[in-house]
């Protein structure tokens, strides 16, 4: 390994124990008890270096945001190879559902916890959100040409379907769906029952 390569090695390591230790800091305190000295400490290094890595705790953020969505993204993108429009419509919000499950830090600071998404080099807020979403449309146009969906504006059916499933993500995320610890319900039984419901609502759309 030449040294260019090792010290390139090396600052890449440095930035992800960077964003670890924020995220926990962010998760544990919320976005605005958050700083970059406490984050400096957890890390056990000086505020100096972490303004070596970022600009300030917005550019901390913003990268923990984009490494969410991008998250996301790869896990939706195989989904493209499904031909019938509907059937990776379904798919998709399962595979939402388990990202949700299995990443409960990224999707509470992705959709949950309160903070700016705005970020300067960006053309417009919450870019890598309009990214996924348009994922969702996307697939929604396609069923529409296939004949289902008939009259239903995209953008009010996308937002009914990803409202739908974010609550049930929430609620799990966020440890709410002990609600229902007095039926006996576990909760990924109800996320899993209760999109089984969504997807037969939709079917009759």
């Amino acid at each position: 390994m030449t040294i260019a390569a090792r010290k390139l090695r090396e600052k890449e390591k440095m930035r992800e124990l960077i964003l670890d230790a924020a995220r926990t800091i962010f998760l544990e305190k919320g976005y605005f008890e958050a700083s970059i000295r406490n984050i400096a400490e957890k890390i056990e290094y000086s505020p100096g270096t972490i303004y070596t890595y970022f600009k300030d705790k917005d550019d901390i953020f913003h990268a923990l945001h984009e490494e969410g969505f991008r998250r996301m993204l790869d896990k939706m993108q195989p989904l493209q190879h499904v031909a019938d429009p509907f059937e990776r419509l379904k798919a998709l919000g399962l595979v939402y559902l388990e990202f949700a499950r299995n990443n409960k830090d990224f999707y509470d600071l992705m959709f949950i916890m309160q903070a700016p998404i705005k970020h300067e080099e960006e053309d417009e807020e919450w870019h890598m959100g309009h990214q996924t979403m348009n994922f969702l449309k996307v697939i929604l146009a396609q069923c529409q040409e296939r004949g289902r969906f008939k009259g239903q504006d995209i953008n009010y059916l996308s937002f009914t379907i990803w409202s739908t499933v974010h609550g049930m993500s929430a609620l799990y995320c966020r440890e709410r769906c002990k609600a229902y610890h007095n039926e006996n319900l576990e909760p990924i039984d109800l996320m899993d029952n209760g999109y089984k419901i969504l997807i037969s609502m939709l079917e009759k759309l």
